[in-house]
């Protein structure tokens, strides 16, 4: 892989990887303390590192849409592999999933969503790889130019994960967590929003055309 790709391949997958640990952090509410892990300090200690693996899976399990989309991006830009050729592997590695998971889990209508998400952001990454930077808000601003392109780009994103989970939601049924689903939208949004201010700077100021 040339060097310039990796690096930039790194860049994006790391910002990912923070976004989605900071979707865990304020989706997966901390439990009260029992009496016993106060008197304790072992027990404490024990339930915290449960927790903080239940946040790392979390997180990976948010990542995966956004791992698939990237390396098919980089496949096609470094191996010049066509759309066609990623999006069948991606369906491939998707369809091996419902055959090894409970139907009440892995649908495939969760599915389904899941690839036009990925479709999605096949081609921010691809942008994103393409641009120019060494560092992922000047990748960013290079891709897109404008806070308007950006913004435009995350309001498709965010209606594509929205058909994700309401996918997830009619697969899980009875089981669905309405409130964590609505904890993982909203910690989203704020993470977005933050990242376009931190990019383009706050609403009002000159912006690059």
């Amino acid at each position: 892989m040339p060097a310039d790709l990796k690096k930039k391949f790194d860049i994006i997958l790391s910002r990912e990887q923070i976004s989605a640990k900071y979707v865990a952090l304020k989706a997966l509410t901390p439990k009260p303390l029992s009496v016993w892990e106060v008197l304790i300090p072992i027990l404490f200690i024990l339930s915290f590192m449960k927790s903080k693996q239940d946040r790392e899976v979390f997180a990976q399990n948010l990542l995966f849409t956004k791992k698939l989309a990237l390396e098919a991006a980089l496949d096609m830009i470094e191996k010049n592999k066509s759309r066609e050729s990623v999006m069948d592997q991606i369906k491939s590695k998707t369809d091996q999933l419902i055959s090894t998971l409970p139907d009440n889990l892995y649908s495939n209508a969760i599915r389904q969503e899941q690839v036009k998400e990925i479709d999605l952001l096949i081609d921010h990454y691809c942008k994103l790889i393409q641009a120019e930077g060494n560092d992922y808000d000047a990748l960013v601003l290079s891709a897109y130019g404008n806070r308007e392109q950006y913004k435009a780009f995350h309001a498709r994103l965010k209606d594509a994960e929205k058909k994700v989970a309401q996918a997830a939601r009619q697969t899980l049924g009875v089981n669905t967590d309405s409130a964590m689903a609505a904890r993982i939208e909203e910690a989203m949004n704020k993470q977005r929003m933050a990242e376009v201010e931190k990019i383009f700077g706050p609403q009002g100021k000159q912006q690059n055309a």
